[in-house]
């Protein structure tokens, strides 16, 4: 009889060129928005406020570039990363059609890189994904890799195919879903626009935010996230760290929300360039923040917003006064749980 359970692809099961259709379709609404409120504080007024957002052109309140992220990447989880040790990193993100409740989701990727790691246990995926909506509207295309284990540590390895990815996404491949004319700073909470950030100018973000475990489990469920590594604490408790650890995606969300102080003005996320999860991240750490402009981007053909390309480093249970990143030896702090390169929209003077 055939088994009618999925026990989730292991590294040996992935090949170059192989095309997954994700289940489930997932309809987005109001509640999503006000569970991500809840979970992250995020306080950008586009994404918290209907008239805010209508004022900017848009046909009513979007979600928040993170809560796209969130909702595309969980639909890969049960194909992609339902074995993993680790999502390790991102590259060539861009967001596309503004997401609005009401909208259903869903995904597709494709294998564009695999490699077998030194211990023969586990190997590296590198998927690219797209999510789009129901009228076939790309939401968000990026790359992601993601460290899986063998099923069988015996299996031969696959010939190693690693692609080829940018370093930053172009600026002509950013979408801009705004109009911009007579934007209120005083309700945005922010002074500062584009014009007012020099590039390798730093901002420690000052606040901090304690991951509860009921929090990161809510998120984990909201997005469909199913991989073992955050659910299960009877399997986890007898791993390498004793307990779950908190999905990446959530760490990102935190340290956006923290963003606010300093970036208050940033509309959205519109690409991201790439990304480290550097350390892992429990519930009782407290995520701290910091940010660096690496680039101040004009956008072709628009005098009303330009780009901001940024660094954003978080940090667990370590304030960022000191801009903390990595040792004399060249390697991550230990502290430091997140290093993300991304492009955010902002209104110019």
């Amino acid at each position: 009889m055939t088994a009618k359970i999925m026990t989730g692809n292991f590294f040996e099961d992935f090949r170059v060129g192989q095309r997954l259709v994700h289940a489930t379709p997932r309809t987005v609404t109001v509640g999503d928005t006000a569970l991500y409120q809840a979970l992250y504080g995020s306080r950008f007024a586009v994404t918290s406020g209907e008239t805010f957002a209508r004022g900017l052109g848009m046909e009513r309140m979007p979600l928040d570039s993170m809560l796209v992220f969130h909702v595309v990447f969980g639909k890969t989880v049960p194909d992609v990363s339902l074995n993993a040790v680790a999502n390790l990193g991102y590259a060539a993100g861009v967001f596309g059609a503004p997401v609005y409740p009401g909208d259903t989701l869903t995904t597709t990727s494709e294998v564009i890189g695999l490699k077998e790691n030194s211990n023969g246990r586990t190997g590296v995926v590198y998927v690219h994904s797209v999510g789009v909506n129901q009228d076939g509207d790309t939401v968000l295309d990026y790359v992601r890799w993601v460290m899986v284990n063998k099923r069988d540590a015996s299996a031969p390895a696959p010939e190693p195919v690693l692609p080829t990815l940018p370093d930053a996404v172009p600026v002509d491949k950013l979408v801009v879903p705004y109009t911009i004319d007579g934007y209120d700073t005083a309700l945005a909470g922010s002074p500062f626009l584009w014009d007012d950030y020099e590039v390798g100018e730093r901002i420690d973000h000052v606040d901090g935010m304690t991951i509860e475990e009921a929090e990161h489990m809510m998120a984990t469920r909201l997005y469909q996230n199913t991989a073992k590594v955050h659910f299960n604490q009877h399997v986890e408790g007898q791993g390498r760290n004793g307990r779950r650890i908190v999905y990446g995606g959530h760490v990102i969300s935190l340290a956006r929300a923290l963003s606010f102080n300093g970036l208050g003005n940033a509309l959205s996320i519109a690409a991201i360039n790439g990304g480290t999860h550097a350390n892992p991240t429990f519930a009782g750490h407290t995520v701290y923040a910091w940010s660096e402009v690496l680039d101040r981007l004009e956008l072709p053909g628009r005098s009303d917003v330009g780009a901001l390309r940024l660094r954003t480093v978080a940090t667990k249970d370590r304030a960022c006064a000191d801009y903390p990143l990595r040792g004399e030896d060249g390697k991550y702090l230990p502290e430091v749980v997140l290093d993300l390169d991304y492009t955010v929209l902002m209104p110019r003077r």
